[in-house]
């Protein structure tokens, strides 16, 4: 059995180009782990900058892990013995750290089942020496990594091109203590900024339930700790991109090129809008570079961006591409930034679908949310889109935002009937007309957003709205609608907004085989006291402790202001300084 998975391991390889192989001899070896199906963790581009940069180094071997799938996870537990890595299918209980790369809290129940396939204890006071040290990184680490407290040795916050480095020569320096494994993780905290560890801090809570304080047990560590930001790296020139290629992703033989980290539409809802600040966009000529570097590898890219079309220098970039003879596809689109050129660029590569996200179907919401996006300006973006090509589109929306009502709802409904109308009328003359594919999810309330003091809706009411817009919109021609499941936006809302507690219920469901509602319903503290609980804005809040340079008074004033229906203005890098980040950037 261990045998089959090994050539299994094999013949994945073989259909790889880029993936790095070294001998062990004197190095630190990292199992670097995504915890998901390897189709999933190969089409994630930060999990690849990350392996790229530790191989880079010649004093460390890494290599990668994923959560078994079908016939793999058949012969893992048939053969009962530990996980292995891909390269060198080591057993991951051979490696010195095991590091999770973590983009999505759903993917938190796969940590322990990697962990228990590696038969490695799930819980970090049950590790020693020679026990692998287990940390994460990744950006829901660096939004509030509680939930995971437990399990976790530390956790390396913010973007990995700014800190890595720094943590393996620490980890390397103080490798002497590693024995005492107490004594080795606080000096890593104390001197490896954005390095966090659970055991050294000290949660208290009122009788009501909420946190009352939250302080480091020793005065080695800081009380708050800020997350690495890599704005140096990208003034040198550093574009991003996937150096591993392979069929069997999302994206199949397709290099990712990263033209911008952060945004700076500044949405309420958006995280990542918020904690990438400042936004960053790579200069054209470095783009430019990494493309080429690309082609050479492979006929088509993935150009990834918050939004695609905000980036300066878009069509020349696009242009070049298919002027090459080569494809390109894009992430995401902003309805009031897409021009006729990007469009004829993406009509001359073949792709076939464009996704825009109005996320609701109201101007007061849209106001709410700080979307800067007219309804008008939609249509026209739609009706552009449709004189160009028979293009798909894939719209975005959110229910459960705050304060929404049936009527916003009912918005929804009639804004996709207006732009299935456009789409029809701007069509005709070429007879052959595109779909539109509708995902509505749940709004989820996340850390460091103006939205963080606000619940999650009830399921009941979820399951309702969703029903409803299915039924409105079933008799529509060309209209197809996705949905998220509820019950799974209640769990990802418990291990978003949840404090350490939240682990004794993530380890539950992970012994009932994945059973949720087992594992919610006999938890000891009530989960609904984190997902449907609104915050005080005076409440000490379980990430609190985590310093990404924003004022609570910004965030404050901006909720306030979404109360009003009022909009703000969007990101002036360097130029204003309401949020706190810039003026902090400036003074350091």
């Amino acid at each position: 059995m261990s045998g089959d998975i090994i050539s299994l391991y094999r013949a994945r390889l073989a259909k790889e180009k880029g993936f790095v192989k070294k001998d062990w001899g004197g190095r630190l070896s990292v199992a670097l782990a995504y915890p998901n199906y390897y189709r999933l963790g190969m089409s994630n581009l930060g999990f690849q900058i990350v392996y790229h940069l530790l191989n880079q180094r010649s004093d460390v071997v890494a290599e990668r892990v994923f959560l078994p799938e079908g016939q793999e996870m058949s012969l893992h537990l048939g053969a009962g013995k530990p996980l292995l890595s891909l390269e060198s299918q080591a057993s991951l209980q051979r490696f010195d750290i095991v590091a999770f790369s973590l983009s999505f809290e759903n993917d938190y129940p796969n940590i322990l089942k990697i962990l228990e396939l590696a038969k490695i204890p799930l819980l970090s006071e049950q590790r020693s020496a020679p026990c692998p040290f287990v940390m994460a990184g990744g950006v829901t680490t660096f939004l509030n990594p509680e939930p995971l407290a437990r399990f976790l040795d530390f956790f390396l916050l913010g973007e990995a091109e700014a800190n890595i480095n720094e943590f393996v020569d620490a980890f390397l320096e103080f490798a002497a203590l590693r024995d005492d494994k107490k004594e080795f993780i606080k000096n890593l905290a104390g001197n490896v900024p954005g390095l966090y560890v659970p055991s050294l801090y000290r949660p208290e809570y009122h009788q009501d339930g909420t946190l009352k304080s939250f302080f480091p047990k020793d005065d080695q560590v800081p009380e708050k700790i800020k997350p690495a930001c890599s704005t140096d790296e990208f003034i040198d020139g550093n574009t991003p991109l996937s150096t591993i290629t392979t069929p069997d992703t999302e994206f199949g033989d397709k290099v990712l090129v990263e033209l911008g980290r952060g945004c700076g539409r500044s949405c309420r809802f958006c995280a990542a809008g918020y904690v990438y600040r400042p936004p960053r966009m790579h200069r054209e000529s470095d783009i430019i570079a990494s493309i080429d570097s690309a082609l050479e590898r492979c006929d088509q890219v993935g150009l990834l961006a918050a939004s695609v079309s905000d980036i300066p220098g878009i069509e020349n970039i696009t242009s070049l591409i298919v002027k090459r003879g080569h494809s390109f596809s894009v992430s995401s689109l902003r309805a009031d930034s897409i021009t006729q050129g990007l469009l004829d660029h993406m009509k001359q590569a073949g792709q076939r679908t464009l996704t825009i996200a109005p996320e609701a179907g109201s101007e007061r919401l849209r106001r709410l949310t700080n979307k800067h996006l007219t309804r008008d300006r939609i249509t026209e973006t739609v009706t552009l889109i449709s004189e160009t090509s028979d293009f798909s589109i894939k719209l975005y929306f959110l229910i459960g935002l705050p304060t929404e009502t049936k009527n916003d709802v009912a918005e929804i409904v009639d804004l996709v009937k207006v732009i299935r109308h456009n789409m029809v009328k701007a069509s005709a003359a070429r007879g052959r007309i595109g779909q539109i594919r509708l995902s509505v999810n749940c709004f989820i309330p996340k850390p460091f957003t103006p939205f963080q003091w606000f619940p999650l809706e009830q399921l009941s009411s979820l399951k309702e709205k969703q029903k409803w817009l299915k039924k409105s919109l079933v008799k529509e021609g060309g209209i197809k609608v996705n949905t998220d499941l509820p019950k799974w936006a209640y769990v990802q809302a418990l291990l978003s907004m949840g404090d350490r507690r939240v682990g004794a219920i993530l380890l539950s469901a992970h012994e009932s085989g994945g059973d949720w509602t087992k594992a919610l319903r006999f938890s000891k503290i009530n989960p609904d006291f984190f997902v449907y609980r609104p915050k005080g804005l005076n409440e000490v809040l379980p990430w609190d402790f985590i310093d990404h340079g924003i004022t609570k008074k910004h965030l404050i004033n901006e909720y306030k202001l979404a109360l009003k229906a009022k909009e703000s203005d969007v990101c002036h890098v360097g130029e204003c300084y309401r949020c706190g980040v810039c003026s902090e950037t400036a003074e350091s």
